[in-house]
């Protein structure tokens, strides 16, 4: 049997929470354990909670009156490292995105999409696993690209020249998958270079693997 994981509902709108309470206890591996009108509310419930109460997932709106996604999220991930947020929003722009994942989000959900898919961005979620659609994962990129005007370039010491192609384009938004077959290695050895860029960029993920590339100032595609 699964585990059941523990999730908390944060969104101002009252009908929004009920519809989502409501779909997300139809399935027998979730339990809504609490909700919050706002940031502000969500983080007196959790402090209230205690450890032991604490939700293993947060569904957090991001535009909120009193304190919003971003801010709440940041705070979030500072007192309750454990406990893992999927900002939910109607809106898909660029530098909200890639706010969303520096507070500490684990990944940025479109409201348009099915229970089906939200279910599995939970799960997987829940499992340590990335999970990012194709329209969010190009507006963080976009969002990187325009930060990445404001900084200069950098000559990427301490890489080597496979590292660099790699790391481009997961700044690019591409998968092991495509990596591989851009460049004619196997998904294998590209695991390899990821797990390498991890431990020399000191970041824990692909997500910050892609900001650490756009803060730096390279572009987005490899050269030659």
């Amino acid at each position: 049997m699964e585990n059941v994981i523990k999730l908390m509902i944060v969104d101002d709108h009252d009908m929004v929470r009920l519809g989502l309470k409501t779909y997300l206890s139809m399935e027998s591996d979730f339990l809504v354990t609490g909700e919050a009108a706002n940031g502000k509310d969500a983080l007196e419930r959790l402090k209230g909670a205690g450890q032991d109460g604490l939700p293993d997932m947060i569904l957090m709106d991001l535009m909120m009156p009193l304190m919003d996604g971003v801010e709440t999220t940041r705070e979030v991930s500072r007192l309750y490292p454990q406990v893992k947020v999927i900002l939910l929003t109607s809106f898909l722009e660029d530098e909200k995105v890639l706010q969303a994942i520096e507070a500490g989000a684990i990944t940025y959900v479109l409201k348009t999409v099915s229970s089906d898919e939200l279910a599995h961005v939970i799960r997987s979620s829940y499992r340590g696993l990335q999970v990012m659609n194709s329209e969010v994962s190009q507006a963080l990129t976009r969002g990187l690209r325009q930060r990445s005007t404001q900084s200069g370039q950098d000559d990427g010491a301490g890489l080597t020249g496979r590292e660099m192609e790699v790391m481009l384009l997961i700044a690019d938004g591409k998968s092991n998958k495509d990596i591989a077959d851009e460049l004619h290695i196997s998904i294998k050895t590209v695991k390899t270079h990821v797990s390498n860029l991890l431990m020399k960029c000191e970041v824990e993920d692909r997500t910050q693997l892609a900001i650490y590339a756009h803060r730096k100032g390279w572009s987005g595609k490899p050269a030659g």
